[in-house]
């Protein structure tokens, strides 16, 4: 299957079925009156979050999602059945849009999230709801409303823990396929991971955190260079960055570093803001020096630097507890800063009560 992150889709809601016109004629009834039913709504359209999947693959053989019309009202006070519901299931992570304003409709963060995305028309009354005093046998009925109608732009960006960001090779994908079951591509070319992977580690105590491999940087991937920027969106969500250096290559580990830096400055502020550990790669066939080099760029950057070799296992362990550690003591921030939020909140409810 393809990895899609892009894609976009036209809704229609289902119209709203017509009222009826008609009168109730039973034999000893000589004055029945007004019996027409109303008219059915129509079927609104839903998106739902789902853990199921993880791309946007299969909305690229269904461009076109309509709710169903509802039924036309009939006599004897009968009402048309509504119209048939459409549910459309996006990927945990998705960012919905409205493609003619840029409004964002949903942000789809947790499974099982369902918003309305288009409303299904009203029905019509039927003849009945008009008769009064003075009408008693209306002739016309209100006619079926149309559903809501739009063009919707979607944007799945991955939701995960940790994301390991680096130059092509530096050893991305053998790391995530050594601490968790992920089997992503590996090789001995640049640019071996053409989409991102997702993997479940488990640290000490069965804690479990998700990492994501993000396909390799090079320099000006903000401006579109390599792989481009098409893949930067799905690190914007992690908790930590974990920023892998081949020391390996050449003398300069820190200048691969910096390269890495540069695009997600460049990128987004936020992601470069968010908390991350340099990590030398391939320790286990290091030139000389490059060790050294790396920990100082680290530490003059305030980043917390750790080595290791996924090939042979060395500080492979360590460096899982080093990022169920951060993982953790994010998530913990995150409900002291809810439950902070909550109880300014309350709060502002009560003085405005006794005042």
């Amino acid at each position: 299957m393809m990895f899609i992150d892009h894609a976009t889709i036209r809704i229609k809601a289902g119209d709203g079925g017509n009222g009826c016109i008609a009168f109730r004629r039973e034999k000893f009834v000589p004055k029945g009156g007004p019996s027409g039913g109303d008219g059915g709504d129509g079927g609104s359209v839903y998106i739902q979050a789902s853990k199921r999947l993880n791309t946007l693959y299969h909305l690229q053989f269904q461009r076109e999602w309509k709710g169903g019309r509802g039924e036309h009202g009939m006599g004897s006070q009968c009402s048309g059945l509504g119209g048939t519901e459409v549910t459309i299931e996006l990927p945990v992570g998705s960012i919905v849009r409205d493609r003619t304003t840029g409004e964002v409709i949903a942000d789809l963060t947790h499974d099982g999230q369902r918003i309305l995305v288009a409303k299904g028309g009203r029905g019509g009354w039927g003849n009945q709801h008009f008769a009064t005093a003075t009408r008693q046998a209306p002739r016309f009925a209100q006619p079926g409303e149309a559903g809501g109608e739009r063009e919707l732009e979607i944007e799945l960006k991955l939701i995960a823990d940790v994301g390991i960001v680096g130059l092509p090779n530096a050893g991305k994908s053998t790391l995530i396929s050594v601490i968790s079951a992920a089997k992503p591509k590996i090789a001995d070319y640049p640019f071996t991971t053409l989409i991102p992977n997702l993997g479940v580690v488990t640290a000490d105590d069965n804690e479990t955190f998700v990492v994501a491999d993000i396909p390799g940087l090079i320099e000006g991937a903000h401006e579109g260079h390599g792989l481009g920027d098409q893949f930067l969106r799905h690190v914007e969500r992690c908790q930590v960055l974990l920023h892998l250096v081949d020391l390996s290559l050449n003398e300069h580990p820190d200048a691969d570093a910096a390269v890495i830096a540069r695009e997600l400055e460049s990128y987004s502020k936020t992601l470069a803001a968010k908390p991350r550990i340099v990590c030398g790669s391939k320790i286990d066939s290091a030139v000389e020096g490059n060790s050294a080099k790396l920990r100082a760029y680290a530490e003059k950057n305030g980043f917390a630097y750790t080595e290791i070799s996924a090939v042979v296992g060395e500080g492979v362990r360590d460096l899982v507890r080093m990022l169920a550690r951060i993982v953790r003591e994010h998530k913990e921030s995150m409900v002291i800063d809810a439950e902070d939020t909550a109880g300014v909140s309350l709060l502002g409810d009560s003085s405005l009560r006794s005042g």
